[in-house]
């Protein structure tokens, strides 16, 4: 998670799902969340490149904490693929390293993408955050240094063309952790033929949030100074909807609260991870069930994490 830090402000926790435009960092955008919310602390839920656009999720307080303990969801994205140049970058940032070839049909760019769909290799842009020999690896490529990226395993679950506009490819794609949309579209251009980069990007869906949820800053800022915050500001625990919750009774709280281990009757749960409701049903806590199998009540929980609205 990019971190925007702690400083003295409102205690506010909870995700805002941001539709971040074009030409900011994430980093940026996390800066004038705080600004505008005036919340004490904040970080952003994975990345956009300054280029990019779409869903960035923010966290605000306490929410912060949940992200590392978050099961890695599905991302949607729209990619426009532009043909006829390569950039070192695979984005529009960058330089032409390679160029020309024939435009290819609707019809060549379909049949390629079926090369694309499920677990394939994919090696990452060398203007990536990914470490290479302890070394972030844009810092090297900016440098003019010389290097291979290792390939890495990712998932694309789906993918499909939607229009084709001259060198222009709309393409849709919905992936797994660590897939990058810049080397897939490098690697579809090399596929074909033709050299390719990724024009723009738009992140549709990302921690099991959808576009549709997104507000824009100015939205944002509009909504607080109305005093309507709360309507766009998603509960802490939004983003852990995949791990089963438990509601706890006032005696069995307060052991949990002061750290103690106690016993359950969870049936039907599985042993692992839970979300913790206090008495009033709110997000509280995570802790970790230990012990007997599906058909067993009684299960033993240790809290991992307690979330603190101070």
């Amino acid at each position: 998670m990019g971190r925007g830090g702690k400083s003295r402000g409102k205690s506010i926790h909870g995700w805002l799902a941001i539709h971040k435009s074009r030409g900011m960092t994430s980093s940026q955008v996390v800066e004038r969340v705080r600004h505008i919310t005036r919340a004490a602390k904040a970080g952003h839920g994975g990345t956009l490149d300054p280029f990019s656009e779409g869903l960035l999720p923010v966290a605000l307080g306490e929410a912060t904490k949940t992200l590392v303990h978050v099961l890695e969801g599905d991302k949607g994205y729209r990619c426009w693929v532009r043909f006829g140049a390569e950039t070192d970058t695979c984005d529009p940032t960058g330089s032409v390293v390679r160029e020309g070839g024939e435009i290819p049909g609707a019809a060549a760019i379909t049949e390629a993408l079926e090369r694309f769909r499920g677990e394939i290799d994919q090696v990452p842009p060398i203007y990536s955050a990914i470490h290479v020999d302890g070394e972030r690896a844009y810092e090297r490529a900016r440098r003019g240094e010389v290097f291979e990226m290792e390939p890495r395993k990712i998932v694309i679950h789906d993918i499909g063309l939607e229009s084709l506009e001259g060198p222009v490819a709309h393409i849709l794609v919905r992936s797994g952790k660590g897939a990058y949309m810049r080397a897939l579209a490098r690697d579809l251009g090399r596929y074909l033929g033709c050299p390719a980069h990724l024009e723009r990007l738009l992140r549709t869906r990302t921690l099991g949030f959808s576009l549709e949820e997104g507000v824009t800053l100015d939205q944002l800022d509009g909504m607080v100074r109305d005093d309507r915050l709360q309507e766009v500001l998603f509960p802490m625990d939004r983003v852990l909807d995949d791990i089963p919750a438990l509601r706890l009774r006032v005696d069995v709280w307060h052991k949990v609260k002061n750290g103690q281990a106690v016993w359950l009757d969870a049936e039907g749960f599985a042993s692992g991870a839970v979300r913790l409701l206090d008495p009033d049903g709110r997000f509280a806590a995570l802790g970790d069930l230990e012990g007997g199998g599906t058909d067993s009540p009684r299960r033993l929980c240790k809290l991992k994490r307690l979330f603190h609205f101070a």
